[in-house]
C-alpha cells in the first residue's frame, strides 16, 4: 500500500450483529481496512442508502465472500492511500464509488475500476447520490435491454432512486418514458422529470394505459421491480421484439399460471441482473462508459441525481426506515463526515 497521509488506526462503522429491523444496526469501531492491489481507500464523507442495503440487513442478499460484510455499496469521498497498481487516482482526489460493501463506515476500500471522479460543481453528498443507481440502470436499460433513442419505456417504480435515475436518463438518450408511481404526488414528480404519462397504480391499471397510449402496440422496454406480481402483464404490454428487464423482486420472484405465449409470438426478450455478484471487469466497463456517456450530462445540469432527504451518519437506522416506507422521491443520503 503506498499512502502520503497519516492515517488513524481505527474507524467507527454501521455493524450488523444480527439480522433483524433497522434497529439490529449498532454502531462499533474497528481497524481501517487495507488497499489490496487495484484498491483505493476512502475516506467516506457520504454514503447512499439503497434497497439492497435494507435486504443484506434483513439477512436476504448476503455480500461476496472477498467483500466486506459491513453494510453500504456507494460512497463518495476523499482517497487517502493506494493499493499496488493503483494509477488512475492519487492521494486528495475526490472520487465516488460503487463499493462492494462497507460504505457505512468513516473509511472503505473500493476497487480503482468502481470509482469516479465527483462531477464537476458536485459536492459529496450529490456525488454518493449517483453510483449505485447509474451503474444499475446503465447495466440493465442501456447495455442489457439496448434502449435506443425513438424507442419507448415503462419504467416501473418512477419516483424511487433507480426509477428518477431511469427517467431522467432515458429522456435524455431520445426515448419515450412512461413509469408507474404510487400516488398524485410522485405521478407529478415522474412527469417533471420528462415522463410522457405518469400511472398511478393504485387508480389505474398500466397494462389499459400502456395499451391506450401507445395504440395497442406496446412500450419497446419494460424496467421492472417488481416481478411476479407483474410478470404477466410486463409480458402484456411489450411491443413486438420487446424487452422485459428485471432488477428487483418486490411483489416476488415465483410467476405462477402466467401465459408465457406472449415472448414466442412477441419474440420477447426476458432478462435481468444483479450488480454484486458482476465483476470487476465488468463493473469497471460500465464505469467508463457512465464517464463517457453519462458524466457530460451530470456536468452540464442536464440530468441530476434526485435526492430525498440527508440524513446524519447516527440516524442510519432511520434512514433505513424512510427506506422501507417508499414514501421517498429519489435518493436517501447519509452524510458521514
Amino acid at each position: 500500500m503506498e499512502a502520503s497521509m497519516t492515517l488513524p488506526t481505527t474507524m467507527r462503522f454501521v455493524d450488523l450483529p444480527s439480522f433483524g429491523e433497522p434497529d439490529v444496526m449498532v454502531f462499533a469501531t474497528g481497524p481501517l481496512p487495507t488497499p489490496r492491489a487495484g484498491e483505493i481507500l476512502v475516506k467516506v464523507q457520504a454514503a447512499g442508502i439503497n434497497r439492497p442495503d435494507v435486504a443484506q440487513r434483513q439477512g436476504a442478499y448476503p455480500p461476496p465472500k472477498d467483500a466486506s460484510p459491513v453494510l453500504g455499496l456507494e460512497i463518495a469521498g476523499e482517497v487517502v492511500a493506494l493499493g499496488d497498481g493503483v494509477s488512475e487516482f492519487a492521494v486528495g482526489d475526490h472520487v465516488c464509488a460503487l463499493a462492494n460493501g462497507g460504505g457505512y463506515a468513516e473509511y472503505c476500500v473500493v476497487p480503482a475500476g468502481q470509482a469516479l471522479p465527483f462531477p464537476k460543481g458536485y459536492d459529496a453528498v450529490k456525488a454518493a447520490a449517483v453510483p449505485e443507481t447509474f451503474f444499475t440502470v446503465w447495466a440493465n436499460l442501456f447495455q442489457m435491454a439496448g434502449l435506443t433513442e425513438g424507442e419507448s419505456v415503462l419504467i416501473h417504480g418512477g419516483t424511487s432512486g433507480i426509477g428518477t435515475t431511469a427517467i431522467q436518463l432515458a429522456t435524455a438518450f431520445g426515448a419515450e418514458v412512461y413509469a408507474t408511481a404510487g400516488s398524485a404526488e410522485k405521478c407529478q414528480a415522474c412527469e417533471k422529470l420528462g415522463v410522457k404519462r405518469a400511472i398511478n397504480y393504485r387508480e389505474e391499471d398500466f397494462l389499459e394505459v400502456i395499451k391506450a397510449e401507445t395504440d395497442g402496440k406496446g412500450v419497446d422496454v419494460i424496467l421492472d421491480m417488481i416481478g411476479a406480481s407483474y410478470f404477466a402483464k410486463n409480458l402484456s404490454a411489450l411491443a413486438k421484439d420487446g424487452c422485459l428487464s428485471m432488477i428487483a423482486f418486490l411483489g416476488g420472484n415465483v410467476a405462477e399460471n402466467v401465459d408465457l405465449r406472449p415472448i414466442m409470438v412477441k419474440r420477447l426478450t426476458v432478462t435481468g441482473s444483479t450488480m454484486r455478484p458482476r465483476t470487476a471487469d465488468e463493473k469497471r466497463a460500465i464505469r467508463d462508459e457512465l464517464v463517457a456517456e453519462v458524466w457530460p450530462l451530470l456536468e452540464a445540469g442536464k440530468i441530476a441525481p434526485v435526492i430525498h432527504d440527508v440524513i446524519a451518519f447516527d440516524d442510519v437506522a432511520e434512514g433505513h426506515r424512510l427506506m422501507e416506507s417508499s414514501s421517498h422521491i429519489g435518493k436517501i443520503v447519509m452524510k458521514v463526515s
